[in-house]
């Protein structure tokens, strides 16, 4: 009775190994292959009888088979289910001499002749192309991609993310996610990591937040990510897609700044026109009586009331300059049209209309070779006029002006310059001066209405540019200004 129930155990065993999808293979301590399935026949080619009672060595590579010994005794030793080769990569051996990637999973089975293995082999050479196919799209993403797990380890990153965070591959695998996401934000990213594995789905990452990452030279890029699940034999994962946009972001910022200096520029326009017209009115009249009063008066005025009627003419005088000169401020960029310049002959140009004032002075000129480039031509004589006047001007007494302009290519504009060995300028009115109508000093000491550097800035600033001063009081001053690329 006993041996017919053996006998139905062992054909039920059988039952099932047959009928099993994968290749079975019950091998012994020996290594010798005691039964195999007909999933096994088909998938190394071999017979049954070509194999029973062979080694298992003999379905393992040569570079592998005489190491596999070692490694069965120690399975024997300390039998227990298990995946065979975790963490490497496992080939097999067909009959034809060809090999191909496979996974292994040995079970413990305990017989009347002893303590066997039963592996369960799977082929997965078309998972390794389905992995490959996609590690290969990954890596041909024009996106910085990064392949992450439910820890938040990194497992794959492309080309694209190299380039991007200034790390090499095997900097970034293997590590936590949070290396490339700033201190500051890095301490939550976890709770939303997890949040996301619990509904994964396809999604921007942050919607109406703004997302920064962290490069390995520690400088910070503002990004946009696109989160999609991917489901994998080791659990479901997330594949990062990151775009930097500090690009896009700056020009949004440009164009936002744009935007807000024409708003003021129509106000100041508006004011600058009704100033012109309302204000102009008034100031004739009180010319024109007061120089009727002069006229009519002269016999009965001493000497002071001359000088009171001189006072007010020349305030009403200084006053219709301002007014015109604001007019003119407001009117800067109104008619633009960007043309190729060649710098250096525009600045030349510009010495010619002020050689009586240069002559006056003695003036020392010296102007190196300048480039061409695109800019509102009329608008960028007066910022050369504008800065060159005023290094001749703001002199040293007793001192010759001595001018210096140049320029130089930077990685993404044009920096000029215009140096002088004049009175300089204090730290603290550096901004100050780019503000309209601002002096540092009387019309007695010095002319001039306060508007030249207004005026530059302002001009400056349509070419999306920057401006800025940079002085030692007593021995002169450097003004920069920047012209990036613009287009015609």
């Amino acid at each position: 009775m006993e041996t017919e129930q053996v006998k139905h155990t062992e054909l039920t065993f059988q039952l099932i190994v047959e009928s099993s999808p994968n290749a079975i293979i019950l091998v012994n301590k020996e290594g010798k292959i005691a039964y195999m399935n007909s999933q096994t026949e088909k998938l190394f080619g071999y017979e049954r009888s070509e194999l029973i009672g062979q080694t298992v060595e003999q379905l393992i590579p040569a570079r592998y088979s005489q190491h596999h010994p070692g490694f069965r005794n120690m399975f024997f030793r300390a039998p227990a289910v298990r995946s065979m080769g975790v963490g490497r990569e496992l080939f097999a051996l067909r009959k034809d001499g060809t090999e191909f990637p496979i996974e292994i999973g040995l079970n413990p089975v305990v017989t009347v002749d002893g303590t066997l293995v039963l592996a369960s082999i799977i082929d997965i050479t078309e998972r390794k192309k389905a992995e490959e196919r996609f590690r290969l799209v990954v890596e041909s993403a024009p996106n910085a991609m990064i392949l992450v797990n439910h820890e938040g380890m990194i497992t794959l990153v492309n080309k694209q993310t190299e380039m991007l965070f200034g790390y090499e591959r095997n900097e970034l695998v293997g590590n936590k996610l949070e290396m490339l996401i700033p201190q500051r934000f890095s301490g939550n990213h976890p709770n939303h990591r997890e949040s996301f594995f619990k509904k994964p789905q396809t999604r921007a990452m942050g919607a109406g937040r703004d997302l920064f990452a962290k490069r390995k030279d520690g400088t910070e890029i503002q990004v946009e990510i696109g989160l999609n699940p991917i489901e994998t034999t080791e659990g479901n994962m997330v594949l990062a897609s990151i775009i930097d946009i500090t690009e896009r972001k700056l020009q949004e910022i440009t164009l936002k700044k744009q935007v807000e200096l024409e708003i003021k520029n129509k106000e100041l326009e508006q004011f600058a026109y009704v100033a012109s017209h309302d204000l102009q009115e008034p100031l004739r009249t009180v010319s024109n009586y007061m120089q009727l009063f002069e006229e009519d008066y002269s016999e009965k005025l001493d000497e002071q009331a001359f000088k009171y009627i001189h006072a007010v003419n020349n305030a009403t005088s200084r006053m219709s300059m301002l007014i015109k000169a604001l007019l003119a401020f407001s009117k800067l960029g109104t008619n633009r049209r960007l043309v190729s310049v060649d710098c250096t002959k525009l600045v030349k140009d510009v010495l010619s209309d002020l050689q009586k004032f240069i002559k006056t002075s003695g003036a020392v000129i010296t102007v190196s070779e300048l480039p061409t480039i695109n800019v509102y031509e009329t608008e960028m004589r007066q910022v050369f006029q504008n800065l060159i006047m005023n290094a001749i001007k703001f002199c040293r007494k007793g001192i010759i002006p001595e001018v210096r302009v140049d320029a130089e290519k930077l990685a993404d504009k044009w920096q000029f310059s215009v140096k002088d060995n004049g009175i300089g300028i204090s730290v603290s009115h550096y901004t100050r001066i780019f503000e309209i109508f601002q002096r540092l000093h009387t019309t007695a000491e010095y002319e001039g209405n306060g508007i030249g550097l207004a005026n530059c800035k302002k001009i400056v600033e349509l070419h999306q540019g920057e401006i800025w001063v940079e002085s030692t009081p007593g021995k002169g001053s450097e003004f920069f200004f920047t012209i990036p690329p613009l287009t015609v």
